[in-house]
């Protein structure tokens, strides 16, 4: 299962998002939850850059998977319509394949 947890501050911004775990909903290559779960975060690391102009800090394990952690992410506006837009994605996923991922926000 892939847990998505997205930590937000005192005003409700986000600040911190984290996915760990595997969907394993399929085959190394056919896992569609796994390649939706990748799309959205990617679009939106990558949107976070190109639209916003903001460089978040990521950490990733590349070498073994199932863990990604972007913190140091804008208080400015885009920055935090870009990170609903990835939490609304997660949850839309969820409500199809929610046996294969968590979306939980923590503050």
């Amino acid at each position: 299962m892939i847990k998505a947890h997205f930590q937000v501050d005192a005003d409700g911004k986000f600040n911190t998002i984290e996915l760990t775990g595997h969907a394993d909903s399929g085959e190394y290559g056919h896992d569609i939850v796994c390649a939706a779960v990748s799309a959205v975060v990617a679009t939106c690391i990558n949107a976070l850059t190109s639209v916003a102009h903001v460089k978040p800090y990521e950490e990733a394990d590349n070498e073994q998977g199932g863990f990604i952690r972007v913190t140091k992410i804008g208080p400015d506006h885009d920055s935090q319509i870009i990170c609903q837009t990835l939490l609304d994605g997660l949850m839309s996923i969820q409500q199809q394949y929610g046996q294969y991922l968590e979306v939980k926000m923590f503050n």
